[in-house]
C-alpha cells in the first residue's frame, strides 16, 4: 500500500472516491483523525484526514448499512475516553474497513507548521555554505506536504 500523497501530481484540491475508513482517532475533544485507504490509479492508497467532530457525523451518516453501528462505536468511546488519542479500528474480520458507498469527497493537503508563515529568525546566522546530504534532505521533506488532508466537501452520486 502506498501514501496517496506520493501519487499526487500537484498540491491542489482534487477529489477521491472509493474511500474505506480503517480507523477513527480521537485526537482530543475537538478533533478526530480519519485513516482511509482508496483505490487511486489501480493501486490502493492510505492516508489521514484531519476533521472537526461535525464532519465525521456527517462521514458516518454516509457509510451505508454501517452507519448506525459506527455513531453507536463513536458515542461509546466518547462517553469511556479516559486517555487521548483514542482509537476505533476497522481492520479486522470483525470490524472489517468501512466503505462510505457513492462518495467523493474533494481533499486539499495540509503541510508542515515548522515556520509561521514562512517567517525567520531576525537573528543573523553566520553564513555556511557547508550543505550534508542530511541536510539537504530533511530541508526538501520538510517543504512536503504531509499525507494527512482536509476535507474540502462531501459529494454523492446520484444512480
Amino acid at each position: 500500500m502506498r501514501r496517496l500523497i506520493d501519487a499526487l501530481a500537484d498540491d491542489t484540491d482534487f477529489f477521491i472516491e472509493q474511500v474505506h475508513l480503517t480507523a477513527i482517532v480521537f485526537d482530543n475533544s475537538d478533533d478526530v483523525t480519519i485513516w482511509a485507504t482508496t483505490d487511486f490509479d489501480g493501486d490502493t492508497h492510505f492516508f489521514h484526514l484531519g476533521l472537526p467532530f461535525q464532519q465525521l457525523d456527517l462521514l458516518l451518516r454516509l457509510a451505508g448499512p454501517r452507519s448506525s453501528v459506527l455513531q453507536e462505536d463513536v458515542a461509546e468511546a466518547l462517553a469511556t475516553v479516559q486517555e487521548w488519542p483514542c482509537l476505533l479500528e476497522y481492520t479486522t474480520e470483525a470490524n472489517a474497513p468501512v466503505p462510505l458507498p457513492n462518495v467523493a469527497l474533494k481533499l486539499s493537503c495540509t503541510y508542515p507548521a515548522d515556520e509561521l508563515f514562512g517567517e525567520e529568525d531576525d537573528e543573523e546566522q553566520p553564513f555556511d555554505i557547508t550543505v550534508q546530504e542530511d541536510e539537504e534532505a530533511a530541508e526538501y521533506e520538510a517543504e512536503q506536504p504531509h499525507n494527512i488532508f482536509y476535507l474540502e466537501g462531501v459529494f454523492l452520486r446520484v444512480v
